[in-house]
C-alpha cells in the first residue's frame, strides 16, 4: 500500500524563530514499522520552509497515497492547520483514507471526528504497533483494532485502548525517510530528535503524560547508545535532542546509557529535559553526563515559590532547583530554566518575587512559558472558570498567554515576562558566559541562544502590538464543560472503552 506521512507546517514561535528544523520524530517512529510491513512509505515534511498549503496539498496529491497519516508533536497548536490541510486534501483525493494521530486527537477524538469529516480515523496513544495493524485492516472490519477511533454509521466511536508497548526497541525508527542534511539545531549542528524513555512517574496537575504514555519505560541503554553512534558515524549527526519527559527517572538505566555512549567514543552533544532533584541525586556521576556529551538540560521551575510548586504537584523545592543549577555549572553543563506564568492568580508583587528568585538562582539560560489549560489534565478543574484571552488555537504553544490573570491586565503580564527574560539574559554573568566562557562549546551555545532570544522578543512584541486581547468566555466554555479523564488512555483492562460496533472503510 502507498502511505504518505505528512508533518504539517507549525506556526509556533518555537518552530519558526530558530530558522532550523528537526526531523518529525513521531512520524519516523511510524515509518519504520510500516516499511518493515512491506508498504511504500513517503514522508512530506511541510514544516521545512515552511511549505504553503497549496504546495503541501500538491506534494500529497503527487505521492498518490492510499492512506495519509498526519501528526505533529505540537498537536494542540498544530490542530487547526491539520484540519485545514485534511479538508483541502480530501477535496483533491476523496478516496484516500486520512488518519490522524497525536496527543490532542487522542483525547479529543469525538470532537475531531464530529467537526472534521475529512479525517477518517484517529490513532489514540502510541502508534508503532497500532498503525500497521490498522493499515492492514483498511477496507475490512475495524472493530478489533485497539487504540483507534472512527465513525460507525456517521457517529464517532472508539475501540478499547491498545496494549502499552513494553519494549520500545521492538519498533525501529525510519531514518531512511529523511535527508539528514536538511535538519539542524543548536546553531547549524546536524541534529535529530530521539527518545530514551517514555512517560513520567510524577503527578504534575498541568501535564497529561501519565495518561498518554501509561507508565515510564526506557530503551535498552546499550542499543540506544549504539544507535546514536551509528547516526554520528554514518550520517554525521552532531547533536541529539532528547524528547523524553524525564530520561533520568531510573538512575541505573541512565548511568548504563551514559557509560555505553562514552564507550562508543563519538563526539556528539545531547540536550534534553529533566528534573532538578534528579540532577541533585546524580551529583556523584555528573562527570559522566559531561563525558557522554550532555551540554544542556532544561529544568521546569513552574514558579519559584513553594506554594505554587505544591499547588501544581510538581514536587521538588527551591533549594534543590538552586543546587541543581550550581551542580550543572560546576560540571560544564548549561542549565536552562523555564519559569511558568499563570498557574496561580498572580499579582505584580508575585512577578517581582519571581525576578528576584531567578536572579538568586543564577541560571545560564532562561525561558518563559504560559500555563495552558487542557481538558485531560487536573489543571483544567483549577482554571475552568478563568477567561480565555487567546482564541486562536494556533497560538496555544506555551509562548502566548492563553488565559487572563485576574489581578493583572494582559499587557502588564506581557511586560513583566519580557522584563524578567531581559534582566536574566542581559545580566553581566550571562553575557560573560556568552562571550568569554573558556569552553568554546558553552560560548557557542550561549551566543546561539542569546541571538535566538532577541528574535523571539522582537517577534513577540510585534505580535502583541498587532493583536487585541480582551477576556472572553471561560476556559470551560471554550473547551467544553466536561473534563476529559487523565486516565482515559490507560492500558489497564478496567479502563477500556466499551466495545465498538462493526464498521468498515472501503477503498
Amino acid at each position: 500500500m502507498r502511505i504518505t506521512l505528512l508533518h504539517p507546517p507549525h506556526t509556533s514561535i518555537g518552530s519558526r524563530i530558530p530558522r532550523e528544523n528537526l526531523p518529525p520524530f513521531g512520524l519516523l517512529c511510524l515509518g519504520g514499522p510500516l516499511i518493515d510491513a512491506g508498504h511504500q512509505v513517503t514522508l512530506i515534511n511541510a514544516d521545512l520552509g515552511p511549505m504553503p498549503d497549496k504546495d503541501t496539498v500538491a506534494a500529497v496529491v503527487q505521492s498518490r497515497p492510499d492512506a495519509l497519516l498526519i501528526g505533529h508533536s505540537g498537536s494542540t497548536s498544530a490542530h487547526p492547520t491539520v484540519v485545514q490541510l485534511a479538508t483541502l486534501i480530501k477535496a483533491q483525493l476523496p478516496d484516500t483514507i486520512i488518519i490522524y494521530g497525536g496527543v490532542w486527537p487522542s483525547y479529543h477524538w469525538q470532537d475531531v471526528l464530529t467537526e472534521c469529516r475529512a479525517i477518517d480515523i484517529i490513532v489514540r496513544g502510541e502508534g508503532e504497533a497500532t498503525t500497521p495493524l490498522l493499515v492492514a485492516a483498511l477496507g475490512k472490519n475495524l472493530r478489533d483494532i485497539k487504540g483507534i477511533a472512527y465513525r460507525d454509521k456517521g457517529k464517532p466511536i472508539a475501540t478499547p485502548p491498545a496494549p502499552m508497548i513494553a519494549k520500545l526497541d521492538a519498533y525501529r525508527i525510519g531514518w531512511e525517510l529523511i535527508d539528514f542534511k536538511s535538519h539542524s539545531y543548536w546553531g547549524g549542528k546536524r541534529a535529530v530528535i530521539m527518545q530514551f524513555s517514555r512517560g513520567c512517574p510524577h503527578l504534575c496537575t498541568y501535564c497529561g503524560q501519565r495518561g498518554f504514555w501509561s507508565r515510564w519505560r526506557h530503551r535498552d541503554p546499550v542499543k540506544f547508545a549504539a544507535e546514536i553512534a551509528w547516526l554520528h558515524r554514518e550520517h554525521g549527526v552532531e547533536l541529539i535532542n532528547l524528547a523524553d519527559e524525564n530520561p533520568t527517572t531510573s538512575p541505573k538505566a541512565w548511568k548504563a546509557f551514559l557509560e555505553a555512549l562514552i564507550a562508543e567514543d563519538v563526539q556528539v552533544q545531547i540536550v534534553g529535559s529533566t528534573r532538578a532533584e534528579d540532577i541533585v541525586r546524580d551529583a556523584d556521576i555528573l562527570h559522566l553526563y559531561k563525558k557522554a556529551g550532555v551540554i544542556r538540560f532544561l529544568m521546569g521551575l513552574e514558579g519559584t515559590d513553594e506554594a505554587t510548586l505544591q499547588a501544581v504537584r510538581k514536587g521538588g523545592s527551591r533549594a534543590k532547583d538552586r543546587q541543581a543549577i550550581s551542580l550543572l555549572r560546576a560540571h560544564g553543563i548549561i542549565g536552562l530554566c523555564t519559569f511558568a506564568i499563570g498557574f496561580e492568580e498572580e499579582t505584580d508583587r508575585d512577578y517581582w518575587h519571581i525576578l528576584k528568585h531567578l536572579l538568586s538562582y543564577d541560571p545560564d539560560q532562561i525561558m518563559s512559558v504560559y500555563a495552558t489549560p487542557h481538558r485531560w489534565t487536573p489543571f483544567f478543574h483549577q482554571v475552568k472558570n478563568r477567561r480565555i484571552i487567546e482564541n486562536d488555537q494556533h497560538n496555544w504553544d506555551y509562548k502566548h498567554q492563553v488565559m487572563e490573570v485576574p489581578s493583572v491586565p494582559a499587557w502588564r503580564v506581557f511586560l513583566w515576562v519580557k522584563a524578567i527574560e531581559i534582566c536574566l539574559q542581559a545580566r553581566p554573568r550571562a553575557l560573560y558566559r556568552a562571550y568569554f566562557h573558556p569552553d568554546p562549546d558553552i560560548r557557542h551555545a550561549m551566543r546561539w541562544y542569546t541571538a535566538m532570544g532577541r528574535r523571539v522578543v522582537l517577534r513577540e512584541m510585534g505580535e502583541w502590538l498587532r493583536r487585541k486581547r480582551r477576556p472572553g468566555v471561560t476556559v470551560a466554555a471554550f473547551l467544553g464543560e466536561t473534563a476529559l479523564p487523565e486516565q482515559m488512555l490507560s492500558r489497564s483492562p478496567a479502563q477500556s472503552a466499551p466495545q465498538a460496533a462493526p464498521s468498515t472503510l472501503r477503498k
